[in-house]
């Protein structure tokens, strides 16, 4: 079975598909000048954008890992979240504090989903 891969760059795919599974590359907000709040929203889209373009949508989401800057922020991401995420699809989820590779970015999500 091939490897699909989506926006190839020379670092990273945004996503990779293989054997019924889309991996996604870390997402973080393309306006870091929002709060978490914010931020939070922009890469949930990204996120459905993604697997939509793999054919697949949230409710199939496998393992979601959330690194977050300011644990302070955890129950503002947290709301957002809920409200994203379908009930009855909670998928299991990792939420780390981490510096990100750029200080304005709040959170960055890793994410993979079946087809």
């Amino acid at each position: 079975m091939t490897i699909q891969r989506f926006d190839v760059g020379t670092r990273l795919s945004e996503m990779a598909v293989h054997h019924g599974t889309a991996y996604l590359a870390g997402q973080v907000a393309a306006d870091a000048t929002q709060d978490i709040r914010g931020q939070t929203q922009q890469v949930l889209a990204q996120i459905d954008a993604l697997l939509a373009r793999a054919g697949t949508d949230k409710r199939k989401l496998l393992m979601v890992q959330i690194f977050i800057v300011d644990l302070a922020d955890f129950p503002a991401m947290n709301e957002v979240w809920e409200a994203w995420v379908p009930a009855g699809h909670a998928p299991p989820r990792a939420t780390v504090q981490a510096r990100l590779a750029k200080a304005e970015w709040k959170i960055e999500m890793v994410v993979t989903a079946a087809l």
